[in-house]
């Protein structure tokens, strides 16, 4: 099952490290090419030179390999892979990974893999109970990562619980037994917009809306983490990207954002268009700040570029429109409507009547309505699984 496959294994600061001596060895008997990056910390439970003897490479530590300057690519490990499996992961290492902080050559191969990835937690049974590290995982989960659950059995601490790494043995079992498939949304190229636009009144002051963008990004790292080649064009937004495969164009007003979107979209396989772009700009911007005159200041306003409309009109064949649509009232009439207008096959459908969606949240509500005026409800879900639902539903629609 494992013959030719090139496999990455990660290993970190844990006393479950001396069990990668085994798994190498096993991989290897399985016909598999194995790589080892460990963490600075593993180094302290099992050499390099133990694991660099068994899988016949050496050992990644660092991103420079010598004095002479030359580096570990992190990008070029991460594509080469076929597989990575990441046993021991600490609860560190974990945390790091559902938060996109690269510090290490791990990490950031961790973060440049298009390849499945395997993690198998290794900690004390109170750690690995937390709601931290609960938390964590779920959002490893929700990238598309495959967690091997940790087993029962007593403990370094000397306490018994849930939290000894799985034995290699059935690691193996767990990864060879996996469906060999490709991911769903590989080699396709998506455009998915994100955020608010702000429209300048003068340098200081600008009409803008509250959306965060968060909905969007997790839309990318979803997207991403199917294989899709994801450009993200954003306005103004804290939020962050996780996933190696989202390449970010950061824009502020909605003709920057009209004019990404045109130059990225005739190219693109799937658009997801989740950006609250503004209606209407300032017909006129100050060259300096207004000052504050009089009782009253009367702005003229002009309509932005529509820029799923105009997308919509320069579709052809083959290509695939989400919209986006936030409404107050006749919710499902109006966004049944904006298909037709804007030419979509799909729109997601969420209402400021809800309680915990739309603006801010970190949570939301949606209806996803087709072409055919077909209404699928969800439930009120994290943002993340919100965009597992829509990423769903999109492959089942196109049948990738």
């Amino acid at each position: 099952m494992l013959q030719g496959k090139k496999i990455l294994l990660g290993v970190c600061g844990s006393i479950a490290a001396y069990k990668s001596a085994l798994l190498t060895r096993l991989l290897i008997k399985e016909g598999a090419e194995v790589k080892v990056i460990m963490t600075a910390s593993a180094t302290d439970f099992i050499t390099p030179l133990t694991l660099s003897t068994l899988s016949k490479h050496p050992v990644l530590t660092d991103f420079v390999k010598n004095e002479s300057g030359e580096w570990n690519n992190h990008v070029e490990l991460g594509l080469w892979a076929d597989l990575m499996v990441i046993a021991p992961a600490s609860a560190n290492t974990m945390a790091k990974m559902a938060q996109g902080i690269c510090d290490n050559l791990l990490l950031a191969t961790y973060l440049s893999a298009r390849c499945p990835v395997y993690i198998a937690p290794a900690m004390d049974l109170d750690m690995y109970q937390h709601p931290a590290t609960a938390g964590n995982i779920a959002h490893l989960k929700s990238f598309g990562n495959h967690i091997i659950d940790a087993e029962h059995g007593e403990l370094a601490s000397g306490l018994t619980g849930t939290g000894r790494m799985a034995e290699p043995e059935n690691i193996l079992a767990i990864i060879t037994s996996a469906p060999d498939k490709k991911k769903a949304l590989t080699n396709k190229k998506v455009l998915i917009t994100a955020g608010p636009t702000y429209e300048a009144l003068d340098p200081v002051r600008f009409i803008g809306n509250h959306s965060s963008g968060k909905m969007g990004y997790a839309l990318a790292n979803a997207m991403a983490a199917q294989g899709a080649e994801v450009t993200l064009v954003s306005g103004p937004s804290n939020a962050t990207i996780a996933h190696a495969g989202v390449h970010l164009v950061k824009v502020t007003s909605a003709q920057e954002m009209y004019d990404a979107c045109i130059g990225y979209f005739p190219t693109t396989d799937i658009t997801i268009l989740a950006a609250a772009v503004a209606d209407y700009k300032p017909a006129q911007q100050a060259p300096q700040k207004i000052k504050k005159k009089s009782e009253s200041l009367t702005l003229e306003l002009v309509k932005t570029q529509d820029i799923a409309a105009a997308l919509g009109k320069l579709k052809k064949n083959g290509q695939f429109t989400v919209g986006f649509a936030l409404e107050t009232e006749n919710e499902k009439e109006n966004a049944i409507q904006k298909i037709k207008a804007k030419n979509f096959d799909m729109i997601v459908l969420n209402s400021l009547n809800d309680k915990g969606a739309g603006f801010g949240y970190d949570t939301n509500k949606i209806s996803i309505i087709d072409k055919q005026n077909n209404v699928r409800d969800f439930e009120l879900k994290n943002k993340k699984d919100v965009a597992q639902d829509i990423v769903k539903t999109i492959i089942d629609t196109i049948h990738v």
